[in-house]
């Protein structure tokens, strides 16, 4: 592992502290923590600011809580506002319904590198145990467990994950609730495009334009591995006007967008 390097861990949250205090805990139990958490608060209500505030007063590492008001789905913005804080060199972006593996942030600071992000895959918590893990704060699996999916995928094993090569194409495979890339990668290609509404792509079109500038991708497997939350699915209406933004910025290898995160530098 890098032993410098330095990395801010970003989530976007919106009115699910259950989950998000899940998340908080099993950031207290990394191997390695983070320099810093942010928290991309897309326009809670009060109760989110009381979890954080609860969990900021005996945190090892500060939490900051940015936070703008409501205004239905602006992830990209509230993105922007969150990474335009961060100190640290390196990003690791989850979501607000994670609940990580203990070397998660270890195995991001440990495969990372000059010119790449990385992106990992997800397990899935299924909707009957929601009940079950939010009475028990349950914060640790493994393949055995109940309630969980996709069980091949909690299989932590460090020297099989170091095979996957680099990659120039973006992975249909790519989340946003598990990926991590540098600040100034990110800060070059002016950040998520804020000209996309509602739920969708705004993570994989940021991605593809760190690919048009050359940066590559690497996948992450036996390592780096989440557990997500079931939650109903968004509301997709603007998906399909996302999905052309997105197209364009492949086809004409878009660099830079307009609306991004300098109007917070």
């Amino acid at each position: 592992m890098k032993s410098n390097l330095t990395c801010s861990l970003v989530t976007p949250t919106y009115n699910w502290p259950e989950a998000l205090e899940l998340l908080l805990l099993s950031i207290k139990k990394q191997s390695i923590l983070p320099n810093e958490v942010i928290i991309a608060d897309d326009g809670s209500k009060e109760e989110t600011t009381q979890l954080i505030q609860k969990y900021q007063k005996d945190f090892p590492v500060p939490i900051i809580h940015v936070w703008h008001e409501d205004n239905k789905n602006q992830k990209p913005a509230i993105m922007n506002k969150a990474i335009a804080k961060a100190k640290y060199d390196y990003i690791v972006e989850i979501d607000g319904d994670i609940i990580m593996h203990k070397d998660f942030v270890r195995d991001h600071l440990s495969l990372a590198e000059k010119n790449v992000f990385l992106y990992g895959s997800r397990v899935n918590i299924q909707e009957d145990y929601l009940e079950t893990l939010f009475k028990k704060k349950k914060i640790q699996f493994n393949v055995f467990s109940k309630g969980i999916k996709k069980r091949g995928r909690t299989l932590h094993i460090p020297f099989l994950a170091n095979r996957y090569k680099k990659e120039d194409k973006r992975s249909n495979k790519l989340r946003g609730c598990n990926m991590s890339f540098w600040r100034s990668d990110f800060i070059k290609i002016n950040g998520f495009n804020e000209s996309l509404t509602g739920w969708g792509v705004d993570d994989s079109e940021m991605i593809q334009r760190l690919i048009n500038i050359g940066v590559q991708g690497k996948r992450l497997k036996h390592k780096g591995i989440v557990y997500h939350i079931y939650h109903n699915e968004q509301n997709k209406s603007h998906i399909e006007v996302n999905r052309i933004i997105e197209k364009e910025t492949t086809e004409k290898k878009l660099t830079y967008i307009d609306k991004g995160v300098d109007q917070y530098l």
